[in-house]
């Protein structure tokens, strides 16, 4: 009965990480491309409602923004199907 118990906790024990260290960096920084994107895409209101600001349409928002998130989204799908060696 001891015996068993042994075994149990060293199978325990020996659990490993679904990934290795370099896919949880990689991911990271994926995650951390993402909110810069959606940090570029913020702002651009105006502060009283009857007026319309054209910022909101510009380079930044429109192309720069939507870019960064869907590269942190390319990022983040490497770091999930890079192969340990």
């Amino acid at each position: 009965m001891k015996n068993n118990n042994n075994k149990e906790e060293q199978q325990v024990q020996k659990q490993e990480f679904l990934f290795d260290s370099i896919n949880y960096k990689i991911l990271l920084i994926g995650i951390a491309v993402i909110a810069l994107g959606f940090i570029l895409m913020s702002g651009g209101g105006s502060k009283d409602p009857n007026v319309f600001n054209e910022e909101i349409f510009n380079f930044r928002r429109i192309r720069l923004a939507p870019t960064t998130v869907l590269i942190g989204f390319g990022i983040t799908i490497y770091s999930i199907f890079k192969k340990s060696k």
